[in-house]
């Protein structure tokens, strides 16, 4: 079988792939290769979906406030509602947790959208904490649920409105520098490409490998969650995310319910995730702890893998031993809220051209984010 030819194959046609796609346009013939019967399988679709600017690293706090004005006012057609709905977060500190509560607030800076209240304060905000529990909070007013279909499946329009091509159960089993030109085997035949970029998420540093790229030490990590039962009577439309200051456990509304998650990173190879009944449990007794709630029953529960390296930080540019090889990976937890402006900078770096300056102008550098071998401890 001859292979077909493209401009850009962009492995995984999850957030990442589907976002860099879309701001690609029409320049060039684009082909998305995705491993799973549909896109978005891993970790896109496992996501909490929460858009705030205090939430993690400067370089992740940079994109996430370039990304707010596309969120705020898509082009037309992206979706038919807002992406993002008002919700708010609490992050509430113990009096053995008042340092890291400090610490956070350093960080984000005086002018960030955050704000330290006492611990009355934040029960008022969120009345499932228990009465004593916290002794401050973080309130962060502006955070807001993303609906990551929407945002998912308004990028994929975008990359077919433009002529990019799909393929699923396409999984990369081969990849070769022939030429001038990437030789990439498929599940779903073969392919050949100037440019291949890596948005496999969780399978990055495998495919990386297949390419004989940089070993980045990017590692999954596995995060469970699990749906319970509301207490009834409580305003669900009203209530706040909890988040623990030092992130030991979440809790959300969630279609009528509340999502909880213990918020567990643990280092997993890649793989279609699954829930980890102790991970469920601790999850359960942290969040009774801190909330007037009893959790009686689990009605469903899930895992997803958070792709990170060792700075945190994702993997953008063109690695320096393989030529024509592209990465967008390591997004970690931040894929999701970062994705507007993520995929326009790699897009703009993929094609030579200047990073867009409401980018720039948020203070990003985006040197540092380029797969360097420094950048990698081994």
């Amino acid at each position: 079988m001859s292979a077909e030819q493209f401009d850009i194959a962009i492995v995984g046609a999850g957030i990442a792939g589907a976002s860099f796609a879309a701001a690609l346009g029409a320049r060039g013939r684009v082909v998305l290769l995705e491993m799973e019967d549909a896109p978005g399988h891993h970790a896109t679709g496992r996501s909490a979906a929460l858009f705030s600017m205090t939430y993690g690293p400067a370089p992740i706090r940079a994109l996430s406030r370039a990304s707010e004005a596309f969120y705020l006012s898509p082009p037309a057609g992206f979706a038919d509602h807002p992406l993002l709905t008002p919700r708010g977060m609490v992050m509430p500190a113990r009096a053995d947790q008042l340092g890291a509560l400090e610490a956070m607030m350093d960080e984000i800076g005086p002018n960030g959208p955050a704000q330290v209240v006492d611990g009355a304060r934040a029960r008022e905000l969120c009345p499932l904490l228990r009465d004593g529990y916290a002794v401050s909070a973080m309130w962060d007013d502006a955070a807001r649920d993303i609906d990551v279909n929407a945002l998912h499946m308004g990028f994929l329009r975008q990359v077919r409105a433009a002529g990019g091509d799909l393929r699923l159960r396409a999984g990369v089993t081969g990849l070769a520098r022939v030429g001038d030109a990437w030789e990439i085997e498929t599940r779903a035949g073969p392919i050949r490409a100037g440019i291949v970029v890596n948005a496999a998420g969780a399978w990055a540093d495998e495919l990386g490998s297949m390419a004989g790229a940089v070993a980045t030490g990017l590692q999954p990590r596995r995060r469970s969650a699990a749906i319970v039962e509301a207490p009834f009577g409580l305003d669900l439309a009203g209530l706040r995310m909890l988040v623990d200051i030092e992130e030991q456990f979440y809790l959300k509304p969630e279609a009528g319910k509340l999502l909880i998650s213990p918020a567990d990173e643990t280092p997993t190879p890649p793989c279609d995730a699954w829930p980890d009944d102790m991970d469920i449990a601790i999850a359960v007794d942290r969040i009774e702890t801190a909330c007037e709630l009893s959790v009686r029953r689990i009605e469903r529960s899930w895992a997803g893998l958070r792709s990170f390296v060792a700075d945190g930080c994702p993997v953008v540019g063109y690695d320096p031993r393989a030529e024509g090889f592209f990465w967008l990976a390591g997004q970690g937890g931040y894929g999701i809220q970062t994705a507007p402006a993520l995929g326009r900078l790699a897009a703009a770096l993929a094609e030579g051209r200047a990073v867009p300056g409401d980018i720039i102008d948020q203070g990003l550098d985006p040197s540092g984010l380029a797969p360097r071998a420094e950048r990698f401890p081994q």
